[in-house]
């Protein structure tokens, strides 16, 4: 119970320093929603291949604001002398690793939410099932969250961490983006295969505990060497 308790206050220490700076809502998710609407843009003049590649055009706009969004989680440890007294307090390495992720999640869940808005108002997609778009943004948002923390600690004693992450991080985001893709594209296109979104769907959570598993396994001596 101590490393849930301590993991909230975690997330709400970051939660409160986002609040305040507002960097995800004037610079974060603006960029997300420039992204959809460039792709709206560029391939308006084919409406039909639009509404088709919504889910994945969906979830490249969240990746690339998700890459934003764990620089700025991380950023907010490493200046002030915030990690040292991380490294030096009594909390367990495992509840800063999971208010990390907590903090993440909700702000990515948030940011999804008003991407998902901006997909049916820009691409003129119909939400055929709701449940499984919620569910896949939920498994999905774990395994990104998860991975950028663990990635993001790994960088940040590096002097090129700003470029280093991109290339450490999106190779491992890959096949949660793929899996992502595909559930949503049973989400907003009323696929009739459930069965195929419902595997997919098993296929984040595999890949949301892994990364969780090993975020909880190796957070504490990534920290240390950080």
């Amino acid at each position: 119970m101590n490393v849930l308790r301590h993991a909230g206050l975690v997330a709400a220490k970051d939660l409160r320093i986002e609040l305040r700076s507002r960097v995800a809502t004037n610079q974060v998710a603006p960029f997300a929603v420039l992204v959809l609407v460039l792709f709206a843009f560029a391939l308006d003049p084919d409406r039909g291949v639009l509404v088709r590649a919504a889910a994945g055009l969906f979830w490249v706009a969240v990746l690339f604001s998700a890459l934003l969004a764990v620089q700025r989680s991380q950023s907010i440890d490493t200046g002030d002398g915030v990690a040292d007294a991380l490294r030096l307090s009594v909390l367990d390495p495992a509840a800063v690793f999971l208010g990390k992720v907590g903090a993440l999640v909700l702000q990515l869940l948030a940011l999804e939410v008003l991407l998902g808005v901006g997909v049916v108002v820009l691409y003129g997609v119909d939400v055929a099932g709701a449940g499984t778009l919620a569910l896949t943004c939920v498994a999905a948002t774990a395994g990104i969250a998860t991975a950028g923390t663990v990635y993001g600690v790994l960088a940040a004693g590096l002097r090129v961490r700003d470029t280093l992450l991109p290339l450490l991080l999106l190779p491992v985001l890959a096949p949660v983006l793929i899996a992502a893709t595909r559930a949503s594209e049973a989400a907003l296109l009323g696929d009739a295969a459930g069965v195929a979104a419902a595997d997919w769907l098993r296929l984040l959570a595999v890949f949301a505990v892994a990364y969780g598993a090993f975020g909880l396994l190796a957070y504490g001596p990534l920290l240390e060497d950080g």
